[in-house]
């Protein structure tokens, strides 16, 4: 069994002059991602690894989740980045196989696309396909022995977590 936590980095500006890549987190990103990260803690969500874009606002979202989840080893991984579903789905496929649970910190929309094209019919992937809002989180489990083996439609949307559904403002 793997388990992968997909996690849409936390709510961004973007101030003017200022390129897509290196938008920072808006104030109430800053606030909502270190939540997102002590929800993942009390839930012993606690990823072997961690693979994060190399844009600012999602480097940003890491260094407020990291103090809750530990010592994670993480990286940089350029794919990350504006990536089409395939290329999210190359990135999961190639994550080593002593990584039980792995975090991902990315974008929309590949993180709704990926998630969607992983998971199996049920109503938490009902709820993502809808919106899937900034610093939201899902969790996804997976049957299979490599992430190599990882297919479409073969896994189980354990949850789907929001801001707004953890009491903390809205979601967008």
């Amino acid at each position: 069994m793997r388990r992968l936590i997909l996690l849409r980095h936390a709510k961004s500006d973007w101030p003017d002059g200022t390129s897509d890549v290196d938008r920072p987190l808006a104030p109430r990103g800053r606030d909502a991602a270190p939540k997102m990260a002590a929800y993942l803690a009390a839930q012993g969500l606690i990823p072997d690894r961690v693979l994060v874009s190399p844009a600012r606002r999602t480097q940003e979202t890491w260094d407020l989740v990291r103090p809750a989840l530990g010592m994670a080893p993480d990286e940089t991984v350029p794919q990350i980045y504006e990536a089409p579903v395939s290329r999210l789905l190359d990135v999961v496929r190639s994550i080593p196989d002593d990584v039980a649970t792995a975090l991902m910190i990315g974008h929309n929309p590949g993180f709704q696309d990926l998630a969607r094209l992983l998971s199996k019919p049920s109503d938490a992937r009902r709820a993502l396909t809808k919106k899937y809002p900034t610093a939201a989180i899902t969790v996804i489990d997976l049957a299979v022995e490599s992430w190599a083996e990882v297919e479409a439609g073969e896994g189980d949307v354990e949850r789907f977590v929001t801001p707004k559904s953890l009491g903390h403002g809205e979601d967008e």
